[in-house]
Parts: C-alpha cells; structure tokens; sequence
C-alpha cells in the first residue's frame, strides 16, 4: 500500500479551482518557457512550438520548423537599448538544427543546421550577448547565430546540461564528470570569443541529472544515484555534500518504509530549485529541502508522488510546487514543527551513583541543541487532478495561475476560481452599465 499523503475535498489553501485545456500538440509536451508578463511558449516531442497567452489560453502562433522532436528551448530577448525590445526564443531539435524564432510575429529568423549531433541544452547568456548550444561539444554562438568558437568533441554521451557561474564560466554537466569552461575574449575583435576547459570536477559516482545556480557563490549538482554536491561558484571547490536521502535512520522524523531493493530511479535527482536560504531536491518520488547554512536535511516528504517526481518550483508565499509521472500536480507549504518540551532524564539506580552523569550532560546538550534547531516539514495543501499521463513541468504565473504540460498532449492553465470569479463579475457589470441596463444609485 503506498504511504503517499492524500487531501481531501476541502482544500482551503488551493486556489486553483478552475482549468483551461489547451490543445493543439500531438505528442509529449516536455518544455515551457516564459516569454513576458503573459506569454508563454510551448514544445516536445511532435516538433511544433505553440505561443500562448497565459491569461485568456489564446494559441497566439503555431511555429513549424523543426521535423524531429524538440530538445532544448529558452528565451532570448534582445538587450539593444537602441531598438524596442525583441521577444525571440531558441530551439534545438533532435534534427540537429537550432532555430531562432521572434514572438512577435511568430516568424522563423534563423536557422543553424550546422550541428553534428543532437543539441540537448541551451544557455543564454545575456550579459555577453551570446548563447551556448551543449552537445558533443560545446559552441558559443552571437545573436546573428554567428559561430564564435567551439570546444573540441567531448565525448559520444555530450553535454546534458548547463549552468552561467560567474567570471564568465560555464558548468557543463557530461556524464557524471562537471567541467568548467571559461569564455575569454579574443583579441581579434570586440565580438571575438575563445572557450577554455579550465577544470574537471569527478566527485560524483554516476551521471549527472540537474544543475542549478544559488547566487553568484554558490551552485549545486544532483546525480542519478541520489548524491547532492554543493559547489563554491569562484573557486569550484565542494563545500558540502548529501548522499542519504533514501537512509531512514538519517531522518529519524520521517516513517521508515519496508522495502527489498533501492531501484535508482527512486534515489535519482531529477530537479533542483533552490532560494537564497534552501535548495529544493527532486528525489524519487520524494522532496527534499536541503539548508545550505546548516549543510542539511531540513525537511522532507519520501512519497510526495505515486511516481517520481519530474519538477519542483519554491513560489514567493513560501509554498511548493510539485509534479509527477503520476500525472497529478501538488502544493506543499514549508511549515515550523511547533516543538514539544523534552522529556527530563530519568533519574534510576546509575544516576543515584553517579555513573550517568556524563549520559546526562550530554542528554542536556542534545536537548538544548534540540531547543535551538527549528524543525520543519512539508505539509500538502492543494493537489491539482487534471492530467492523465506524466505531468513534465510548469510555469508560474502569479495571479495569472499556473500552465502544466503532460505526455497527455495537453497543456492546462490553472486558475484562481475567485479571481476568475469576480473579473466576470465585473466585466457584466461594465457592459450593462455601458447599455444602460444598469442604474446606479448614491
């Protein structure tokens, strides 16, 4: 019988009781990316990109380009202050081409076909002007999608993923080794680059999942077999690490579960997200909040999914987003165990010879340590059944809601139902009062 928490009907602190469905992919949907304030854009496995609108579900455009599945997408808008600002975004598609496309007029601008093998990630880097397309090699690219240079052939498994450090590096993920490149500017020209291997880090034991920056002093890393290495961002040195997630006797507060064997998948790190004090795990099919200060295990949920869970985002209001190959979308608040006093240390037979005194200074220290440490847990709040298949991300939109996509082919755009509410509302009660239907009186 799986041990994962359920809500109930009553769910008083999930405001999203109204969905749109969004249709029009064929396939997978595996990426969205934000394009402004209320837009968005949409892409997978049938090659099509879609740009929507967050708060009314429109299709804006539908951008065919690519013939095989879509890899990698971000958005890159233009930093020209002579010019108004553009909205472009990038895709790479196992057809080995990367295209860039303008969300404005939906139009294709250009098209790189130039690649040797599949481009899995992309990284923009807007105070240089240019962006990073991770394959079997590394090329650095300006926004003309002019080649400025390139690392030689890494190796036939590539570049999985891709993190801005700073001093104008680069952290590529490539198997379970991370190596730093570093761009340097060429004496060429203004827009000369070179890229320089300049480190290879190998403390984890197997491939590395997920990347993600903290601030400009720190990043973490996340690998298949459950490890979570935190790393200084200057200097690349380790500075903390995690590797028992799935260890029960290493968080006591948690149920113990019976199990036979430890299949990876259920120690993997899918997904990191991370705020200034904690970095959010993905582990399985369970969260993790990992304290950076404390260089620990805060709080944890073991089996916040029937599956695993795919994405994580920490939401300004201290809550969590979740979701899964379970098809469902969950909300979690981080909240403050409210603590009980400890118990006195018994006094028996030793104690009255004096052979527990030392049992009891330490009880005592253990107890005052305990009285200092906050302790915390994740409590579900809203859970959203909308999809049928493997949610594989989302987007936040603050009170715009919140746009899930899913192997079901379709995207849903969850709604505040008050909100939504009220905006109806209004918006009859401006047209009647516009035809007159409506008198008002003081």
């Amino acid at each position: 019988k799986s041990s994962v928490q359920t809500i109930g009907e009553e769910q008083i602190q999930n405001p999203y009781t109204e969905l749109l469905v969004l249709k029009g992919h064929q396939d997978i949907v595996r990426f969205l990316v934000q394009i402004d304030d209320c837009r968005f854009a949409s892409a997978g496995d049938d090659g099509i990109v879609f740009l929507w609108n967050a708060q009314t579900g429109e299709k804006l455009f539908e951008l065919h380009g690519h013939t095989h599945k879509i890899t990698a997408i971000a958005p890159f808008s233009s930093s020209d202050a002579s010019e108004e600002k553009k909205h472009l975004i990038l895709t790479a598609s196992a057809d080995r081409t990367v295209i860039v496309w303008d969300c404005t007029s939906g139009r294709q601008v250009q098209k790189v076909s130039c690649f040797h093998s599949t481009v899995k990630c992309l990284t923009v880097l807007q105070r240089l002007d240019v962006w990073l397309s991770g394959g079997s090699d590394l090329c650095v690219w300006n926004r003309k999608l002019d080649l400025l240079c390139k690392t030689s052939h890494l190796t036939d498994a590539g570049i999985s993923a891709l993190v801005e450090l700073p001093k104008n590096c680069v952290a590529a993920a490539v198997g379970r080794e991370l190596i730093i490149f570093r761009l340097v500017a060429s004496n060429e020209g203004s827009e000369g680059w070179n890229v320089l291997e300049v480190k290879r880090l190998v403390d984890h034991q197997d491939n590395i999942l997920s990347l993600v920056s903290v601030n400009d002093l720190t990043f973490v890393t996340g690998s298949h077999v459950g490890e979570l290495i935190v790393w200084d961002a200057l200097d690349w040195t380790k500075q903390a690490s995690e590797c028992n997630f799935w260890d029960s006797s290493v968080h006591p507060d948690v149920q113990p579960e019976i199990k036979l064997s430890e299949s990876p998948n259920e120690t993997s790190v899918q997904h990191l997200t991370s705020d200034e004090e904690c970095v959010f795990a993905a582990v399985g099919k369970g969260i993790y909040v990992y304290n950076l200060q404390m260089k620990r295990v805060i709080a944890c949920q073991r089996t916040a999914h029937d599956s695993s869970v795919l994405h994580i985002e920490r939401l300004p209001n201290r809550q969590l987003i979740s979701c899964s190959e379970d098809g469902s979308v969950r909300i979690w608040e981080l909240r403050e165990k409210q603590q009980l006093p400890a118990e006195p240390v018994p006094t028996g037979f030793f104690n009255m010879w004096g052979f527990g005194r030392a049992n009891k200074q330490a009880n005592q220290a253990a107890k005052k340590m305990q009285e200092n440490t906050p302790v915390y847990f994740l409590e579900l709040v809203g859970d959203l059944i909308g999809h049928s298949s493997a949610v594989q991300m989302f987007l936040y939109f603050g009170e715009l809601g919140l746009a899930t996509c899913s192997a079901d082919h379709l995207i849903i755009l969850w709604k505040d139902g008050e909100r939504e509410s009220r905006l109806r509302s209004l918006t009859l009660f401006q047209k009647l009062a516009q035809n007159g239907d409506v008198q008002l009186k003081f």
